[in-house]
């Protein structure tokens, strides 16, 4: 299955949360969900009962476009977190967590996932020195995320990281937001991660 290219505000509405598609608009108040917080569509002010298999889908869904990962690399994902120790849904997270453009995001060198892997794919990033265009590469603890010497006045990095004085910083980065770099100090756990997602539904969907 293709990445969504539609109106993102859309995919929030019709999922009923925030996925912080939008950035600095969401953070002004002037996200599509704040002003009309239902489904799109004639029929969106209805009340529907979601079946279970509904929610479990819709669960998988929302992990799927926060992060704008396809279905065939999120179920490779699904599967490599089931092959490991340990609470396969929790694992899954974390594995989401240490892709490089989500890193980069979190770092605030981009104010969405989409801006962040737009950065990757250009080769406007550094790691540990050297130039890395994969957005799916997975950073490990002790990683150096930089932004290259010559995209350093972007105008969209700099607001960017403006940005991240009303958001605040996750604590599993360490960032030098005036030189433009950060370290990927470890892997987050769970309960550190904050998202509108119930990975144990996405577990039991790819279960059945």
């Amino acid at each position: 299955m293709a990445r969504y290219t539609g109106p993102v505000e859309k995919l929030e509405r019709r999922l009923g949360t925030d996925l912080g598609l939008k950035g600095e608009r969401r953070l002004a108040g002037k996200s599509a969900l704040e002003k009309r917080p239902y489904a799109p569509g004639q029929h969106g002010q209805r009340r529907t009962k979601i079946s279970e298999y509904g929610q479990q889908l819709q669960e998988k869904q929302k992990a799927r476009f926060m992060y704008g990962i396809g279905e065939k690399q999120f179920r490779a994902l699904y599967k490599e977190a089931n092959r490991r120790e340990g609470n396969t849904g929790s694992v899954l997270i974390q594995l989401l967590e240490q892709r490089l453009d989500n890193v980069v995001y979190r770092m605030g060198f981009a104010s969405t996932r989409a801006f962040a892997r737009q950065l990757v794919n250009h080769g406007h990033i550094l790691v540990n020195g050297k130039r890395v265009d994969i957005p799916s590469f997975r950073a490990k603890a002790g990683d150096k995320v930089e932004i290259r010497e010559k995209s350093k006045n972007n105008v969209q990095i700099v607001r960017a990281m403006e940005l991240t004085n009303q958001t605040g910083m996750v604590e599993w980065v360490d960032v030098e937001k005036e030189k433009l770099f950060g370290l990927f100090t470890r892997i987050p756990e769970r309960d550190e991660v904050s998202i509108p997602v119930e990975e144990r539904l996405i577990v039991e969907l790819y279960s059945k």
